[in-house]
């Protein structure tokens, strides 16, 4: 049976293009600005598709989005690597528990390390491992593919005056909104 991209079938129903779905939009609430909402929603949409693909990147390397995350997290705390759990869930906005669980399964796939802490024994630290290091270097090898691939068509200049742009729109946000950095639930 041959696959089919109509709704309902296979591959689900598709999504309406961005001008139908402001088209819809500007039908049901008039005061909507087309040009604000059509930046909005192609950032929304370019920040689904690329959390797709970056999931599909790690998850060809055996590794989680949720643990891609603690890799990061561990790799930009600097050398030697390390923070204690607490730390840890705070960085990525993630409850105690939440953190314990997902270092109890890192742990045991040879990811990171838990310890305690020689200078102080009722502290656990956790570190990155070779093989973790190992990992984090693959999934920012494939990352760095797909990004370029994604910028292609964009000038040195344009790719410049982009990011300036979104760092623009992101200190909005963290100034209207400082408290958005974590997770609203959990990944786990």
């Amino acid at each position: 049976m041959a696959e089919t991209t109509e709704p309902g079938g296979p591959t689900g129903p598709e999504e309406p293009t961005l001008d139908e779905q402001i088209a819809a939009y500007q039908r049901e609430f008039r005061d909507l600005d087309p040009q604000v909402e059509k930046v909005v929603s192609a950032l929304g949409r370019l920040n689904r598709r690329m959390n797709v693909a970056y999931g599909r990147q790690v998850a060809a390397l055996g590794i989680s989005n949720a643990e891609w995350e603690v890799l990061k997290t561990l790799v930009l705390a600097g050398k030697p690597y390390r923070l204690g759990p607490g730390e840890l869930a705070k960085r990525l906005g993630l409850t105690p528990a939440a953190m314990t669980h997902r270092i109890d399964r890192m742990a045991g796939e040879g990811l990171v390390t838990r310890d305690r802490d020689e200078n102080n024994r009722v502290r656990v630290i956790v570190e990155l491992t070779d093989e973790g290091r190992t990992k984090w270097l693959e999934a920012m090898e494939m990352a760095t593919d797909f990004e370029e691939d994604l910028l292609q068509d964009l000038t040195s200049e344009e790719r410049g005056l982009l990011g300036e742009m979104l760092i623009r729109l992101l200190r909005r946000v963290e100034h209207a909104q400082p408290d958005a950095g974590g997770r609203l639930t959990d990944l786990d």
